[in-house]
C-alpha cells in the first residue's frame, strides 16, 4: 500500500460518487445543471448532494468503528451491529422520544451515545466472563445480547406506540436524508481523526492487556476512547440514518486480509473501501426495482450476510 494507491481510490470513490448523483427517479442531467434549470438545480442541492455525502460518512464511520471494535476485541466477528452496540443506540434514541421528546435532536443523540456506550461496556463483560472464547462463539454472544435488547426496545416502542419510527432506525435508508436533516453526521469526522491518531495505541491494546502495559501503553485508558468513538459513530448513524448491518464486519475483514493488521495502515483504505461499499449497494437500491427503492439496510443486509457467512466457513477451514 503506497500514498498513490489510496490517492488513485480516493478519485474513483469521487468519479463513483460524482455518478450516483445524477441517479435517482428524478431525471437530472449535467446540461440541467449547466442550463440552470431552477427545480432541479433545487432538488440536486436539496437531496441528491447530502444523500451523497451521508452515504460517504456513514460508509466511512460504520467500517472504521468495526474496525477499532475488532482490535479492542481481538475477534474478526464482532462489530457495532454484533455486540450489541447498534441495538443499544436504537434503545436509548427510544428513551430520548419518550422522556425527552421536546429536546433537541443533539440531546437525543447524546442520549444515544450514553446507551451504546453502555451496552458496549456490557458485551465486553460478558465476553470477558465467557470461558470458551471461540471465533465464532463470542460475535455469537453479541448477537444474542442485542436481539434482548432489541426486543425490550420493541416492546415498550409497542406500547407506546411508536413500532412506525422503531423501523425508520432498524433499517438504514437515505431516501428521507435532504439539506438540513444530515448535518449530525459531520461529527463522525472528528470521531475518525482521533480514532487514527490513536490508532497505533489500538494496534497495541488489540495485542493484549500485558503486552500494552508492558510497553507503556494503558490499555483501560485506550480501550475507554475506542468504546467512546465507536458509541459516537454508531449513535450518529443511527439517528440519521439508521442500522446498517454488517457494514463494519464484513469491510474491516476484506481490507485486513489484505493488509494486515496495523491499524494505522489499514484504517483510511477501510474509510475508502467503506464508503465506496455503501455508495455501490445504494445506487443497487435504487436501480433494481426502479422507481421504487429499496432501503441501502436491505441490500447491505443481503450482501453482508452472503460474505459474512464465507468469512466463518474460511476461518474454519483454516483452523482445521
Amino acid at each position: 500500500m503506497r500514498v498513490w494507491h489510496l490517492l488513485v481510490s480516493a478519485v474513483v470513490l469521487a468519479l463513483l460518487a460524482l455518478g450516483s448523483l445524477f441517479v435517482g427517479v428524478s431525471d437530472i442531467t449535467p446540461t440541467d445543471l449547466v442550463t440552470g434549470d431552477p427545480d432541479k438545480v433545487r432538488v440536486f442541492l436539496v437531496s441528491r448532494v447530502p444523500r451523497m455525502a451521508a452515504i460517504l460518512l456513514a460508509g466511512m464511520a460504520m467500517s472504521v468503528a468495526g474496525l477499532i471494535m475488532q482490535h479492542l476485541t481481538r475477534n474478526r466477528f464482532v462489530s457495532p451491529s454484533t455486540a450489541g452496540t447498534v441495538e443499544s443506540a436504537m434503545l436509548g434514541v427510544l428513551v430520548a422520544i419518550i422522556f425527552f421528546g421536546s429536546q433537541s435532536v443533539m440531546a437525543k443523540m447524546g442520549i444515544a451515545v450514553v446507551f451504546a456506550l453502555a451496552g458496549t461496556f456490557v458485551f465486553l463483560q460478558l465476553i470477558r466472563r465467557t470461558t470458551f472464547r471461540d471465533m465464532i462463539v463470542v460475535p455469537l454472544v453479541g448477537i444474542m445480547f442485542g436481539g434482548v435488547i432489541q426486543a425490550v426496545t420493541t416492546f415498550f416502542a409497542y406500547r407506546m406506540e411508536l413500532l412506525q419510527s422503531l423501523d425508520t432506525w432498524s433499517n438504514g435508508d437515505f431516501s428521507g436524508i435532504l439539506s438540513g436533516r444530515y448535518e449530525l453526521l459531520y461529527l463522525v469526522l472528528g470521531a475518525l481523526a482521533i480514532g487514527y491518531v490513536f490508532a497505533d495505541r489500538f494496534t497495541v491494546a488489540g495485542m493484549g492487556e500485558e503486552f500494552a502495559l508492558n510497553l507503556g501503553v494503558s490499555y483501560t485508558r485506550v480501550v475507554n476512547a475506542g468504546l467512546a468513538i465507536i458509541a459516537v459513530i454508531t449513535a450518529v448513524v443511527v439517528v440519521v440514518v439508521g442500522a446498517i448491518p454488517f457494514l463494519g464486519l464484513i469491510v474491516p475483514n476484506i481490507v485486513t486480509m489484505a493488509l494486515g493488521d496495523n491499524l494505522r495502515r489499514v484504517l483510511p483504505v477501510t474509510a475508502l473501501g467503506g464508503a465506496a461499499f455503501v455508495l455501490v449497494c445504494d445506487v443497487i437500491g435504487r436501480t433494481v426495482r426502479y422507481p421504487y427503492e429499496i432501503p441501502v439496510g436491505t441490500v447491505v443486509s443481503v450482501v453482508g450476510s452472503v460474505v459474512f457467512i464465507a468469512l466463518i466457513l474460511n476461518s474454519r477451514r483454516k483452523a482445521v
